[in-house]
């Protein structure tokens, strides 16, 4: 097994775990926000960046991983979110399988 080491104190990124919530508008419809679950101590490591043309418009596309200690809820569909920084969540995975760390994998918006 590949046991991976992580010092704490490489943690230094204050992060907001939130997930969506629906409200219904009145109209038959709902509006999309999102609400914190909960404020963590993460490490972001930058993966890639690449430009794609989107119609007439360039978009950047920045991928990272993001390590925090393990903690019930992080999924993907979640974000992470640091300022006004926004980072979506595509998967999430525990590197040693030990338990300890929590590894996701997100695209910044």
């Amino acid at each position: 097994m590949n046991l991976t080491f992580l010092d704490a104190g490489q943690l230094t990124a204050r992060l907001d775990l939130e997930s969506s919530v629906e409200t219904p508008d009145g109209q038959g419809g709902v509006t999309l926000s999102h609400a914190v679950e909960s404020t963590l101590w993460a490490r972001i490591e930058p993966v890639s960046a690449a430009c794609e043309e989107l119609g007439h418009v360039d978009r950047q596309a920045v991928t990272h991983r993001i390590w925090v200690r393990r903690i019930e809820g992080v999924s993907a569909g979640k974000r992470f979110r640091k300022g006004g920084r926004i980072f979506e969540i595509r998967t999430v995975h525990d590197p040693d399988e030990r338990g300890r760390y929590l590894v996701a994998h997100v695209t910044e918006v």
